[in-house]
């Protein structure tokens, strides 16, 4: 990684580049670009003036079994304290950059600097980071190589399912704790 020199991570959401954020993103992630909803923070990870990296974090998904066990909070305290989670949409680094560990390396830096920026901007604090990984095409490894946990996986069927069964590939569950008493924040003493 010395090669790449200090990395710079640049918040680029309403900025002038946002828009290379989305079009990177759009090119290059296998999901593509979609326009994320509620509170959202994109990121570009610069190496010597040129973008190597892109990440994406926006608001949690409302119910997402494994992780409220994990949390061990009621329904009712995960409605108001469901904004304390940011989810990591996007992960791209861009297919010309070929590091070893690097993923794992941008992870752990953006543990650090997201709660700061969030709380600037939204006024409140992040306590605990989630992400899901699709099983069928990635094993995670820099996720848990960035002490990222194993919560379990989705059920497939996505937010609006109406039949009850899976529509859509499983999703490995993945959570950061952002300090030790990350359930005692979420829960509000309640769990």
């Amino acid at each position: 990684m010395s090669d790449l020199g200090p990395l710079e991570f640049r918040q680029v959401r309403r900025t002038d580049s946002e828009s290379l954020f989305n079009s990177l993103i759009e090119e290059h992630h296998y999901l593509g670009y979609c326009q994320p909803v509620g509170e959202q923070l994109k990121y570009i990870v610069f190496a010597k003036g040129r973008p190597i990296a892109c990440l994406a974090w926006s608001s949690a998904p409302r119910h997402i079994g494994d992780r409220d066990r994990f949390i061990g909070w009621t329904k009712q305290v995960r409605e108001k304290n469901l904004s304390l989670i940011a989810c990591n949409t996007r992960f791209l680094i861009l297919p010309w950059v070929r590091v070893s560990c690097l993923a794992s390396h941008i992870l752990g830096k953006m543990v650090k600097i997201l709660p700061k920026d969030w709380e600037r901007l939204y006024h409140h604090p992040l306590h605990y980071l989630e992400t899901f990984v699709d099983q069928e095409l990635f094993h995670g490894t820099c996720y848990r190589a960035a002490n990222w946990i194993t919560i379990g996986q989705t059920t497939g069927r996505g937010k609006n399912d109406q039949t009850g069964h899976a529509n859509r590939s499983l999703k490995a569950v993945l959570g950061y704790p952002l300090s030790k008493a990350f359930r005692d924040h979420l829960c509000g003493g309640q769990a």
